[in-house]
């Protein structure tokens, strides 16, 4: 199997974020993710490591709009030019806003705190010096996978930082490019495309970028965001709309959801994308629906993983895997290999 990773990723190393309540902690996306799943890959005797082909901007600005591009691209550089006294990177430590825009309030402002407002979510998505360089090379990991998968049966993309949050205009939630959105774009110009998020949190961000399409079929299975990030979409009732009616699905499931519950959901799932008839399909792949990740509620298994991976590998699709979260760091790579062992 092919493997797409960049080691650009270690330019973004935010120092922290911000966590529920306000406290400030270190942050749970950190370099070590991408190398405890590059170690345990160079282990298997499929896993073949190939650097990313670099795209352009032109198939991350058919996802993003370009303005939100721009601000992503300039934004350390403009916070470093705030302060005069700041002589390098570390005393600026990382650009987040203490003030965020209200819903239906679409004015864009011009100042820098104020468009960090306008362009982030949360308080999860820290910009730093390498923001923008490693959010490229992931965009560009998912992108030739997607490519790849035009020739071969199933690729992997070991992105990071991850993506599924990232909307048309926003970072949040650790992501900046929705990477598996920016490769089911690139792909649907060939043809059909569905793109499955198995992500322990609601691909918000892909919601958004797919909503009114009807050529991506989008399906994401996650913790019901009634009790758990991103809490403002994500819900079973948001179907789509417009051209794109009907064809967003979400599956929430409730806290404690075991590997059972999971395939049940995850067979309801596949019988959509059966139905849909893709050309190619896309998977959000997070690890953070494992049993003890730090940040899930549900309690998958290995097994369940494994599993996971053997049924969507039953589909017969050119299949791109794109990394998203997983922050149990010991188990992560371990993690991966066993869902990706079903698709070598």
């Amino acid at each position: 199997m092919k493997i797409f990773y960049s080691d650009l990723h270690f330019q973004h190393a935010p120092a922290f974020e911000v966590f529920d309540g306000g406290v400030r902690v270190p942050t749970f996306e950190v370099p070590e993710r991408a190398e405890r799943i590059l170690a345990a890959l160079r282990k298997t005797g499929w896993a073949e490591i190939h650097p990313p082909i670099d795209f352009g901007l032109d198939s991350i600005l058919a996802v993003h709009d370009r303005d939100y591009v721009e601000f992503l691209a300039s934004a350390w550089t403009e916070w470093l030019a705030t302060d005069p006294e700041a002589e390098s990177a570390t005393d600026k430590s990382a650009l987040l806003p203490a003030t965020f825009a209200l819903r239906g309030q679409a004015h864009r402002p011009k100042s820098l705190l104020g468009r960090a407002g306008y362009y982030m979510m949360d308080l999860s998505a820290p910009i730093v010096a390498g923001t923008y360089a490693a959010a490229l090379a992931s965009a560009n990991c998912a992108l030739s996978a997607a490519q790849a998968i035009t020739h071969t049966t199933s690729t992997f993309a070991l992105c990071r930082p991850p993506g599924h949050h990232a909307g048309k205009s926003h970072c949040g939630g650790y992501c900046y490019f929705n990477n598996a959105a920016i490769a089911a774009h690139w792909l649907s110009a060939h043809g059909k495309v569905t793109l499955l998020d198995i992500d322990y949190h609601a691909g918000n961000g892909t919601q958004d970028i797919f909503y009114e399409r009807g050529d991506v079929l989008s399906i994401s299975i996650h913790a019901d965001p009634a009790f758990e990030y991103p809490y403002y979409a994500g819900y079973a009732e948001e179907r789509g709309a417009g051209a794109g009616l009907g064809f967003h699905h979400n599956f929430p499931l409730p806290a404690g959801t075991g590997d059972e519950e999971y395939l049940t959901t995850l067979n309801a799932a596949l019988h959509l994308i059966r139905e849909f008839q893709p050309t190619a399909l896309v998977i959000s792949a997070g690890m953070d629906i494992y049993s003890e990740d730090p940040l899930g509620k549900i309690r998958i298994t290995r097994e369940g993983i494994r599993q996971i991976g053997a049924r969507i590998a039953e589909l017969r699709l050119p299949t791109a895997i794109i990394m998203e979260g997983g922050y149990n760091n010991d188990a992560l790579g371990d993690n991966v290999v066993a869902f990706l062992g079903e698709f070598e």
